[in-house]
């Protein structure tokens, strides 16, 4: 191994977090050298790394991105493709991406009393090099990038057809016209679900259903924050950043505090909301009815509403139930039901 490589500061991963990490450090902290170690060949983490269908935030950008580079686009939940360009921009503007290696896969880190020092061991292509720094900063997310977590499904071997994890969604995927299941309820599935049916893609699933174990809080929220767009035609996007900031986070502070002193009261609003969304009649207490509390976990945003869109529309179903086993031609239920996907 060669002599180790020094720096100030080493930070690990360049997706959102480490590239907004070195544009606050080159930008505060000038005199100090650092470098940003990528396992994979591209910037960006989760946004480069997720390409299903439908691919966004579920958080609103106005808060999730930078407080010291605006979030410009008109969309608050915004697309994955938006929010890499706007990862790279960024890494671009501050001089970031000169400083990024890549094919870099941290093995360990040792701390030094001493000398005041981390020494980190790295593989490469070229094989292991070791740098040393005074302050380590991970910012390598919570994601196995190798392989996404995968629950032990019985019989998916016996399956003859297509079985896709969304964090390796291949790119020649053909699901147009075909019955799919995706399972699971979180913020994934919810996108994934009216994504698949955009209507006029020649492309899109004859039926999707969403088969959960359990029901999950799904709250509609617009795409595009009207407030927020009239604040920022008015102060001009620097000065109303910060203002939309405040009032997003606001929101969303308050939205949590009330769920944990009011439950009920929120439960009732949540389910409320769900059933004007939804058709004539449907069953709202056994698809959207959470066994726990409002933000007990995390809640779901659908933007305008779409998944409950195309629930009314037909293109779309949700059953509540477990998974038994997998079958040649389907998934048989714990409740004697089978599901027929041509993919799952």
């Amino acid at each position: 191994m060669n002599a180790a490589e020094h720096v100030d500061v080493l930070i690990i991963g360049a997706g959102l977090s480490g590239i907004g990490a070195a544009a606050k450090l080159s930008t505060e902290h000038p005199d100090r050298s650092y470098l940003l170690l990528e396992r994979r060949g591209a910037s960006g983490g989760t946004w480069d790394l997720f390409r299903y269908p439908g691919v966004r935030s579920d958080s609103d950008m106005f808060t999730l991105g930078y407080r010291f580079k605006p979030w410009t686009d008109d969309k608050s939940l915004a697309d994955g493709a938006s929010i890499l360009r706007y990862v790279r921009e960024t890494a671009e503007e501050y001089g970031v991406d000169q400083r990024i290696r890549y094919g870099q896969h941290v093995l360990g880190a040792d701390w030094d009393s001493d000398s005041k020092r981390w020494t980190v061991t790295v593989d490469t292509d070229q094989g292991q090099v070791a740098y040393t720094c005074n302050f380590l900063w991970s910012c390598s997310g919570y994601y196995d990038y190798d392989e996404g977590y995968t629950p032990q499904f019985p019989g998916r071997e016996r399956f003859e057809g297509r079985i896709v994890h969304p964090q390796h969604w291949p790119a020649d995927l053909d699901y147009a016209g075909k019955r799919v299941v995706v399972i699971g309820s979180g913020a994934t599935a919810v996108t994934l679900v009216p994504s698949m049916l955009e209507s006029g893609d020649s492309r899109a699933a004859g039926h999707v259903t969403m088969l959960q174990r359990s029901p999950t809080y799904i709250l509609s929220v617009p795409r595009r924050d009207p407030l927020a767009n009239t604040v920022r035609r008015v102060l001009g996007a620097r000065r109303a950043y910060p203002v939309i900031r405040l009032k997003n986070i606001a929101q969303a502070n308050t939205l949590y505090s009330v769920s944990q002193k009011r439950p009920k009261l929120v439960r009732a609003a949540i389910r409320k909301m769900t059933q004007k969304m939804l058709p004539e009649d449907y069953p709202v207490d056994v698809h959207f009815k959470p066994t726990y509390g409002p933000w007990d976990q995390r809640l779901c945003l659908v933007p305008n509403g779409d998944l409950f869109r195309v629930l009314r529309e037909g293109t779309a179903s949700v059953v509540t139930d477990t998974i038994e086993t997998f079958t040649e031609k389907g998934i048989l239920l714990s409740s004697g039901r089978c599901s027929r996907p041509t993919s799952s």
